[in-house]
């Protein structure tokens, strides 16, 4: 899927010369990366293995004629956050794309702490970090983009995936409300809620996922929906699993979610 030229001109325009992306290396993040070098950002692009994204480097380049400095940084470690930040120092930086999160699964008693609290630095203390700090920015300079990457297990409780889902309620959360405290001093943000997308985030989280999109149908979504909507729900696939769910009871949905993810995670209520 291709952004249309009218979207690049308005990306450009409204939100300046540099973008950064974390969670760059892989799957949707290195689809907007992707899809912002097409537009003429030239770019940040941050992930925890410095020799993929000199690969990404060296493939946007040779494509495009942007520029890109390349950040190893492992946002759940500190210092992580700071050295995104002082890369960025002297830049016209209009655009936060938070990228960067993986998941978790299992029973909640049979996980391991560690885990679920490295996740909670990556998803949530490490994209607050960065959101407060770039919202402080974009607001002095009267301009800004900032998307924050919610999911589609965001608007319920997930058993076998309790702490994720948390994490990811949290984000969109944050994100709807940040979008109206900023959206006066000219600040967009968006929540972007994708259902179960194809890259390692099922092995990591040690999910098995039957239906997934690739990051190549959320991308265009995504950035087409920025500055015109507090939340996007990018792919058919991603529509279809909310609207199906839209009038049952809260507490069903729950429940809901309790199969699916038992199926995909081989666990199932006895």
């Amino acid at each position: 899927m291709k952004l249309p030229d009218s979207e690049k001109n308005r990306l450009k325009q409204k939100y300046g010369q540099w973008a950064i992306v974390t969670g760059a290396s892989s799957g949707i993040g290195l689809e907007l990366a992707t899809q912002l070098a097409g537009a003429g950002f030239n770019l940040i692009v941050v992930a925890r293995h410095l020799e993929k994204l000199q690969a990404v480097e060296h493939e946007l380049t040779s494509k495009f004629k942007i520029e890109i400095k390349v950040v190893d940084a492992d946002v759940s470690q500190s210092g992580g956050c700071d050295k995104i930040i002082q890369a960025a120092l002297g830049l016209n930086v209009g655009l936060l794309v938070v990228s960067a999160g993986y998941g978790t699964s299992g029973v909640f008693i049979e996980t391991s702490l560690d885990a679920e609290t490295n996740m909670l630095k990556v998803n949530c203390e490490a994209l607050l970090a960065l959101s407060h700090y770039y919202s402080r920015q974009f607001v002095r300079q009267k301009r800004g983009g900032i998307i924050l990457m919610s999911s589609l297990v965001a608007f319920q409780g997930v058993p076998y995936s309790a702490n994720y889902a948390a994490t990811k309620a949290y984000v969109q959360t944050l994100a709807e409300a940040l979008a109206i405290e900023l959206q006066p001093h000219g600040v967009d943000v968006l929540a972007a809620a994708p259902g179960p997308i194809e890259s390692g985030f099922g092995e990591r989280a040690n999910m098995k996922m039957a239906m997934s999109l690739k990051p190549s149908q959320v991308g265009v979504p995504i950035l087409k929906a920025l500055g015109r909507r507090t939340t996007v729900l990018p792919g058919l696939l991603t529509k279809i699993l909310v609207y199906s769910l839209r009038t049952v009871p809260r507490w069903a949905k729950v429940r809901i979610m309790e199969k699916i993810m038992g199926g995909m995670t081989q666990h199932q209520r006895k």
